[in-house]
């Protein structure tokens, strides 16, 4: 059987040295905001969309980009990250489902949640996360962790 592959996109927000993320109740863990890319949307469109929805925060997106703008290239924002994740695994090890993600770090001018899409988990399940609050959550996973400093780190 075939392992069903997604392309997805996450932004760690950043304001004043803290990094915002919930508790996923689909997945039970902390994730920062994110999800599918849409048809047609270019993954950090969808990182800055998914934000946006799930949290009404219009982050500005810090990252790279290339050298090519011509007339047939353009060069895209490039993720911080680039991670296959498995999201459904089988008990026999088989994994059934993984996401493409696309990982990207925006400064966040407010930590004020408001979410803007419908079916949104609601703001008081939103959490900023300091890189020693990172370090102090047993919950996370490493990678979240991890990116999460990161993102800090830079942003600040």
């Amino acid at each position: 059987m075939e392992t069903t592959r997604h392309f997805v996109a996450t932004m760690y927000a950043v304001n004043d040295g803290a990094t915002l993320l919930h508790e996923h109740e689909k997945l039970d863990m902390w994730l920062p905001p994110g999800g599918h890319i849409d048809r047609d949307e270019l993954p950090h469109e969808a990182a800055l969309r998914e934000t946006y929805e799930e949290t009404g925060l219009e982050p500005d997106l810090v990252a790279e980009t290339g050298p090519y703008d011509t007339e047939q290239a353009e060069s895209l924002p490039q993720p911080d990250a680039f991670l296959l994740e498995d999201i459904d695994v089988h008990e026999s090890g088989r994994v059934a489902h993984q996401h493409m993600d696309f990982v990207y770090f925006g400064r966040a001018e407010s930590r004020e949640i408001d979410p803007a899409g419908h079916d949104e988990t609601a703001a008081d399940a939103w959490a900023w996360f300091t890189a020693e609050e990172l370090d102090a959550h047993d919950e996370l996973a490493a990678d979240i962790c991890d990116l999460g400093k990161q993102a800090i780190e830079q942003l600040g």
